[in-house]
């Protein structure tokens, strides 16, 4: 009775262990979304998420469109970063007047900045909250950007890479003003 017992017991356990529970746990295909597949290695293949549900280009009309749109992007990136470098040597040159004026001093031509390298430069809101603006619009393209290149779209990588090569191109010598980024 011992060995019967233990054989349904083993035969119970063998039927619950190998029970289908409608998971495929293959690796091989991507990852099925409602709307398209998303491959986990590079490819060209349209059909990905971008972003939101409503960005899915399917077509290669989309497709395009889609790069077109992440070039501009991209190069928009640049002219930001660009306009952080002039407006931060802008910035800072006012900077230096306010606190020279409350200082009843003026900077000597050969250390401009050396007497206020003691002092925090003053909150001036209309630079600072500008500063802040064009730091977050940077910041929510670059995290914009990441997730673009975490759908492996090659479309889209080559897009974003030629997309800010040509923005930095464009603009990156008024960013070098200041090092940005």
């Amino acid at each position: 009775m011992n060995r019967q017992s233990l054989a349904l017991c083993l035969l119970c356990l063998s039927q619950i262990c190998l029970a289908d529970n409608g998971m495929v746990m293959s690796m091989d295909d991507g990852i099925t979304l409602a709307v398209g597949n998303m491959l986990s290695y590079l490819h060209f293949t349209p059909g990905d998420t971008l972003w939101f549900l409503g960005w899915v280009p399917k077509s290669l009309g989309a497709m395009v469109g889609t790069c077109i749109a992440l070039f501009m992007l991209a190069v928009i990136e640049r002219w930001i970063a660009a306009c952080r470098g002039v407006m931060e040597f802008h910035w800072s040159q006012q900077a230096i007047i306010i606190a020279s004026d409350k200082l009843n001093t003026l900077p000597t031509r050969t250390s401009p900045t050396g007497f206020i390298k003691r002092f925090t430069p003053p909150f001036i809101p209309a630079h600072d909250i500008s500063r802040g603006v064009m730091f977050a619009a940077q910041t929510l393209l670059d995290y914009l950007f990441m997730l673009t290149v975490m759908t492996f779209q090659l479309g889209f990588i080559f897009s974003l890479g030629v997309g800010l090569g040509v923005g930095e191109t464009l603009f990156g010598r008024f960013g070098s003003v200041m090092h940005v980024h």
